[in-house]
C-alpha cells in the first residue's frame, strides 16, 4: 500500500532531483510534497510534486500545511536540503516498527556521506526529559499522520522557528517517540565543525530570536505535562557563622600542565574588600603530566589550599565535593576550571556582592570565549540573557548549560553535593538548585572560557557526544519527574 506522504525541503529542481527519484522508487510512497521557503515563489509543481510555499521550514505554518496534506497513514518529514537515500526496505522497516512499538514517531540511526567517505551516525534514545530543541533525530522524522494532525490542531502560537520543535513536544505529550537503532538511510553531512565548535550554537547572540521561541514552546509543554514551576522560591539564609573565609575559588584539575598555572595565578590575584577573606582550593586528581609540579610552585601563598586526591574514583564532581567539605571552604564556592582564567581581579568580589544583593543560593556569571592566547573568538560574550528570574529554571530544562562561572552558597550545596561524574555535574547541580531556589546573575564579563585542543569537549567522536547527551537527558528526566512530583504535593 502507498501509505506514506513525504515532505522534503525545496530550493530548486537540481537540489531535489535525486531525492525525488529515490522516493518515487519506493513502493510505499504515496505523494511527495516540496516545502519552499524562498523569497521568490517557486513553480506550483516540480518533477510532478506539489510545491508548498511556507514562511520557514521550521514554522508553525509549515507544520499546519503538512497536517493539511497528511491524508496517508504516515507523514515522513525530511529536515535537510541534502540528498536522502535509503537502505533496502528501510521505509518498510520504519512502518513495521512504528506499529510494533505503538509509537507516534520513529527515527533511526543512519550514515553520513561526505564525498566518498561514509561514516556511522548513530543517535540516542528519546526520553521523557529530552526537552532540548537541538535533540538529534537525524534528518528523517517518520510520524503517524493522525498524530501530526492532532498536534497541529493544538498549535495556538504561530512560530517562525519553533514549529517543528513544537510538533515533537505536542506529539510526545500523548505518544511515544521511538528510536530505531538500525542504520536505515544515507544523509549528506554539511556541518563538519568539531564538536567543541558546535556546542555553543545555542548561546550565539544572533540566534536569540530563535531561542525565545524555543523557550516559549518548551514552557507551554511543561505546563501541559505538569513540570512547570511558577516563580516562587525558597528563602535563603546567608547568615550562618563558622566560616573563616567568605569565599573560596575551587579549581578541580587533572593533567593540565599547560593551563593550571594561569588559572591559579588568576585566582590568587583577586582583590576583595578588606572585611572579607578568600582562599583558593586546588584539587588535583592524580595528574601525571607535571601539573602537580606547577601547583607546588604556588604552595607558599597562604591563600592556596592544595588537595591531592587518593587513587579512588573522583572525577570532576568528586573533586568539587572534596573542596566543598574541606573545613576551610568559604561560605561561597566559586568555580574556576583549570583551563580558564578570571576576566580581571574583581570577579570574586562581584560574586560576593551578587550573593548578598540578590539573596540567592547560586549565582551564574557572564563569560567570553577566547583562544589559548586569550583573544576573543566567536561567538564572543556569552551572557545567557535567556535566563529570566521568572522562567529561567523552566528554560533550564531545554538548554544544554547554565553559563559560567558558577558560584554556590556552600551550606546549601553541602546538602546536595555534586554527582561523581566528569561531565554534566555542573548542569545537574544547577537544575537541582533551581528547583527550589532563585539563581542570581552577573551580566558583567567575569570569566575567560579558553577553547583549545585539549578541552574535554573539543573534538569528541559521535560515540562520546552521544554518551554526553544521553547523560544530560537522564539528568533532565530525573529533574522533570521530581518537579512534577513536587507540583502534585
Amino acid at each position: 500500500m502507498k501509505n506514506i506522504n513525504f515532505f522534503i525541503p525545496f530550493q530548486d529542481e537540481a537540489q531535489v532531483k535525486q531525492t525525488v527519484a529515490n522516493l518515487k522508487a519506493q513502493e510505499l510512497v504515496n505523494n511527495i510534497y516540496l516545502l519552499h521557503a524562498g523569497e521568490t515563489p517557486a513553480p506550483a509543481s516540480v518533477l510532478g510534486c506539489e510545491v508548498i510555499e511556507v514562511p520557514g521550514l521550521n514554522s508553525t505554518a509549515a507544520i499546519k500545511a503538512i497536517a493539511a496534506r497528511a491524508d496517508a497513514k504516515y507523514a515522513a518529514i525530511s529536515t535537510k536540503y541534502t540528498t536522502l537515500s535509503f537502505v533496502l526496505f528501510a521505509l518498510e522497516r520504519m512502518e513495521c516498527l512504528i506499529e510494533d512499538a505503538g509509537a507516534d514517531m520513529v527515527y533511526a540511526d543512519h550514515f553520513n556521506q561526505t564525498g566518498d567517505v561514509r561514516t556511522d551516525a548513530p543517535v540516542i534514545d528519546y526520553q521523557f526529559g529530552s526537552l532540548r530543541d537541538d535533540f538529534d533525530f537525524g534528518s528523517l522524522l517518520f510520524y503517524r499522520s493522525q498524530a501530526v494532525v492532532k498536534a497541529a490542531a493544538k498549535m495556538k502560537t504561530d512560530y517562525k522557528f519553533a514549529g517543528i520543535y513544537d510538533l515533537r513536544l505536542k506529539v510526545s505529550e500523548e505518544g511515544a517517540l521511538e528510536h530505531i537503532n538500525e542504520y536505515l538511510y544515507y544523509d549528506v553531512e554539511t556541518d563538519n565543525r568539531k564538536s567543541g565548535e558546535k556546542i555553543f550554537d545555542y548561546v550565539d547572540p544572533k540566534n536569540r530570536a530563535v531561542q525565545i521561541e524555543m523557550e516559549q514552546a518548551c514552557t507551554e509543554h511543561l505546563k501541559v505535562i505538569g513540570g512547570y514551576l511558577a516563580p516562587k522560591f525558597k528563602d535563603i539564609d546567608l547568615s550562618p557563622e563558622g566560616f573563616e573565609y567568605e569565599a573560596s575559588v575551587v579549581i578541580p584539575c587533572k593533567n593540565r600542565v599547560r593551563t593550571i598555572g594561569d588559572a591559579i595565578a588568576s585566582a590568587l590575584n583577586q582583590k576583595v574588600d578588606s572585611k572579607y577573606k578568600y582562599n583558593v582550593i586546588v584539587v588535583d586528581d592524580n595528574s601525571e603530566d607535571g601539573t602537580v609540579d606547577v601547583i607546588k610552585k604556588f604552595v607558599g601563598d597562604p591563600k592556596l589550599i592544595y588537595i591531592a586526591q587518593d587513587k579512588s574514583y573522583h572525577a570532576i564532581g568528586g573533586n568539587w565535593n572534596m573542596a566543598l567539605h574541606h573545613p576551610k571552604c568559604g561560605k561561597f564556592a566559586i568555580q574556576l576550571d583549570s583551563d580558564d582564567t578570571y576576566f580581571d581581579e574583581n570577579t570574586v568580589q562581584k560574586f560576593i556582592d551578587a550573593f548578598r544583593e540578590q539573596n540567592c543560593a547560586m549565582v551564574v556569571g557572564t563569560y567570553r570565549m577566547t583562544n589559548f592566547e586569550g583573544e576573543t573568538i566567536p561567538p564572543g560574550v556569552i551572557d545567557h540573557k535567556e535566563w529570566t528570574p521568572d522562567n529561567g529554571r523552566n528554560n533550564a530544562l531545554r538548554i544544554n548549560g547554565l553559563g559560567a562561572p558558577r558560584g554556590f552558597y556552600t551550606p546549601m550545596l553541602r546538602t546536595i553535593n555534586f554527582p561523581t561524574t566528569k561531565y554534566g555535574e555542573d548542569y545537574a547541580v544547577g537544575l537541582r538548585v533551581s528547583r527550589e531556589y532563585q539563581i542570581g546573575r552577573i551580566y558583567d564579563v567575569v570569566y575567560n572560557c579558553r577553547r583549545w585542543d585539549d578541552n574535554s569537549d573539543a573534538n569528541c567522536d559521535v560515540v562520546k557526544m552521544n554518551a554526553n547527551n544521553l547523560y544530560k537527558d537522564r539528568i533532565r528526566t530525573w529533574e522533570l519527574k521530581a518537579r512534577i512530583a513536587m507540583n502534585k504535593k
